[in-house]
């Protein structure tokens, strides 16, 4: 054996025993502070005794975790996982008590339940101390990256290969971060005459030196559904909305719901005739759809037909290692105070206008997936690259879910994108350690638009609306539109809860007697069917059952435009005062209704009237052209899903050795095209090695590279 590799085993030895050192005392200092444990008899024993029982302790407990504690997890399989992630902390305790009580050196006492905070807190201080070692050993480090990913052992890691494997391609998906607001926070902020930081400082240095920011314009639905779906598969043709009814079946389709996902990704591969942007090789972690890979994790298209374990198997990684329970668990807890305190300061200090209800299970929610959904799904992601997969794909949804609740630019939105900077510099640091080369690509799906909710400012919902336009009873009693935030559907995923409650809980909107229209909302995007005209009810067979409908749509203030079918002209856009615009001639009456909504929205609009499943009239709230504010149908403040503000500018940011896109990306079939162009390029040989003098532009200052 050569000097380097004894010098690597005693740096080994030299943690490991620290590591023990650090329980053992740590066992020690609990023993003296709690009441229900001790590691003594009754009758006293001497300090070197306490030592060598604590010593011996401490040892059964880290053996038992290392060798039975990922057998307890995999035999676990079928548990919810978030039920998991708390019976982490029992089962743990239960390793204690039995480490304890095999220990022939063990004298003392100590009850169950405080043998599960002792478990604890070592696992916590132990995790602390061999992080902190192995940060100065670059080997170590990596194989403590591999654990925090759940892939103990992997002999891959820092392997040698030559020649070595073309570049791989990390996609990391910042659920809902429009273009401006990216670019808001690279940007220092002044205050008070003091600097603050860029709220992420990773990215802004990548774009300093090695990257390069590009935006792209969304589809008229800019929901997650519509723009990953077309990102991964290619195509996102017939996707209307995040939920709309289809007349031919009855059924509701909800992009987020784990049955709906996996037709939704079926249909695709059925149109496209490929299987998606990662098959052959890839990763797909925390998305709505696979995108064609075989290694999943928290993917909502897989979660629906048998197949949950497989979507699940992220979180198991991730527990399998008790340290990572405890982490993740503390960052919970502190994530629901967090919320609670920044929601009481928003609603009773500042009194922020405009505001929804963050009470009930929301603290929960946001918790799930700013924290839970994030650490599984970027250890997931360490965990592809050390074992050198040549794509992954992964979202992180926690901007969106935060930003629905308290605003796009709020305060609390910006800390949230703090902490998925750590989290993107935590993936770069991994590409050092894996057995090839990786570039990292940032994008989002979609932007978000602030505003008053409809309701909030008009006192009443679309559904509303629309029935006093048709002459039909309004309910007095004041309710809510549910939101879509995907958090909330991820989280029932993880729980185990049966689809067909929420089923129920959605498919109230469509209750009530045939002849009665079912009004949809999606942000600022409302859909209107009526289920007893077959096919596309057109703007004459409306007006001849309802004749005020659609003139108490256009004319409403809070309403932008409204598309209907004519069968004199196809398909028509209606405004205020009377005018219109026909989209196929391009002919416009009076004042254009699509003007406040930018270039390219006549396109958008064009394109979706053309899907099968468009509903007979589609809503888009008014937009404020100065401010970007839009109402959105349901109760978020920060929304997405139809046009108006930055819902509709998202962004890619790619390494300058990718090269291009050269072209004005409009739409996500368009962005597939060039994440796609790259793969092959890629596979090819062909991608074009920058150097980083080459790739940075010029007058820009040197800073470290991230990939």
């Amino acid at each position: 054996m050569n000097l380097r590799r004894w010098r690597s085993v005693g740096r080994t030895v030299g943690r490991v025993l620290a590591v023990w050192a650090v329980a053992t005392a740590t066992m020690a200092v609990l023993a003296g502070i709690l009441p229900d444990f001790r590691i003594q008899s009754a009758s006293g024993d001497s300090p070197t005794r306490i030592a060598v029982t604590a010593a011996v302790g401490a040892g059964a407990f880290g053996l038992l975790s290392a060798l039975v504690w990922p057998v307890l997890v995999r035999a676990l399989l079928l548990v919810p996982a978030l039920v998991l992630g708390g019976l982490v902390f029992f089962l743990n305790g239960s390793l204690l008590l039995i480490a304890l009580r095999l220990s022939p050196e063990w004298r003392g006492d100590v009850t169950p339940a405080t043998a599960v905070l002792i478990a604890a807190v070592m696992s916590a201080t132990s995790s602390a101390t061999s992080t902190a070692l192995a940060m100065r050993d670059d080997e170590a480090y990596g194989r403590r990256l591999a654990r925090l990913a759940g892939r103990r052992g992997s002999r891959r890691i820092a392997a040698d290969i030559t020649p070595p494997p073309p570049p791989g391609i990390v996609f990391v998906q910042l659920d809902g971060v429009g273009h401006d607001v990216l670019r808001e926070a690279v940007r220092p902020t002044h205050c008070k005459g003091h600097v603050r930081p860029a709220a992420m400082e990773t990215v802004a240095e990548w774009l300093d030196s090695s990257h390069r920011l590009v935006p792209w314009r969304t589809d008229w639905s800019s929901q997650t559904g519509a723009s990953q779906l077309g990102i991964l598969h290619g195509t996102n043709e017939d996707v209307p909305a995040f939920r709309w009814y289809e007349k031919e079946t009855g059924q509701l389709i909800v992009c987020n719901r784990p049955s709906s996902a996996a037709e939704l990704e079926r249909r695709a591969v059925a149109r496209t005739g490929d299987r998606g942007l990662l098959a052959g090789g890839g990763a797909s972690r925390g998305n709505l759809f696979s995108g064609g890979a075989e290694q999943l994790a928290l993917v909502m298209s897989v979660a629906g037909r048998g197949r949950l374990t497989r979507s699940r198997t992220g979180y198991f990684a991730y527990f399998s290692d008790p340290a990572n329970a405890v982490r993740t668990a503390a960052s919970f807890l502190a994530e629901v105070a967090r919320e609670i305190a920044e929601s009481t300061t928003s609603r009773f200090v500042r009194r922020d206008r405009p505001r929804v209800k963050r009470g009930g299970l929301y603290p929960f929610a946001r918790a799930f997936a700013t924290v839970v959904e994030r650490d599984v799904a970027v250890a997931a992601v360490v965990g592809d690259m050390l074992a050198g997969r040549n794509a992954v794909y992964a979202d992180l949804v926690a901007y969106d879910e935060v930003a629905h609740h308290s605003g796009p630019r709020s305060g609390d939105a910006m800390r949230v994108l703090t902490r998925l900077d750590r989290m993107i510099r935590l993936i770069a640091d991994a590409s050092r350690y894996a057995p090839r080369p990786y570039r990292i690509v940032l994008l989002s799906d979609h932007g978000q638009s602030h505003g008053e909710t409809f309701a909030g400012a008009y006192g009443l919902r679309l559904k509303d609306l629309v029935r006093a336009g048709c002459g039909l009873p309004v309910s007095r009693r004041a309710r809510h539109t549910a939101s879509g935030a995907e958090a909330r559907t991820a989280a029932r995923a993880a729980l185990r809860r049966p689809e067909h409650k929420r089923r129920a809980e959605e498919e109230a909107e469509c209750a009530g007697p045939v002849s009665d229209p079912v009004v949809l909302a999606s942000g600022n995007l409302g859909l209107i069917s009526f289920p007893d005209i077959p096919g596309r009810a057109t703007r004459e067979d409306i007006d001849r059952r309802h004749p005020a409908l659609l003139r108490t749509l256009a004319e409403h203030q809070g309403i932008g435009f409204v598309l209907v079918r004519s069968e004199l002209c196809g398909p028509l856009v209606l405004g205020p005062g009377g005018a219109e615009h026909e989209l196929d001639t391009g002919r416009v009456t009076g004042n254009d209704p699509l003007t406040p909504f930018g270039p390219g929205a006549a396109d958008a609009v064009r394109r979706t009237a053309g899907f099968p499943h468009a509903a007979d009239i589609m809503v888009n709230s008014a937009c404020n052209p100065a401010t970007g504010a839009v109402h959105a149908f349901e109760e978020q403040v920060g929304s997405h899903g139809g046009l108006g503000g930055g819902q509709n500018r998202a962004f890619l940011m790619h390494p300058y050795a990718l090269g291009g896109p050269e072209e004005r990306l409009v739409g996500a079939e368009a962005v597939h095209a060039v994440l796609r162009g790259w793969l092959a390029d890629r596979d090819h040989g062909t991608s074009r090695t920058v150097h980083t003098d080459e790739a940075r532009p010029a007058g820009r200052s040197k800073a470290r590279m991230g990939y």
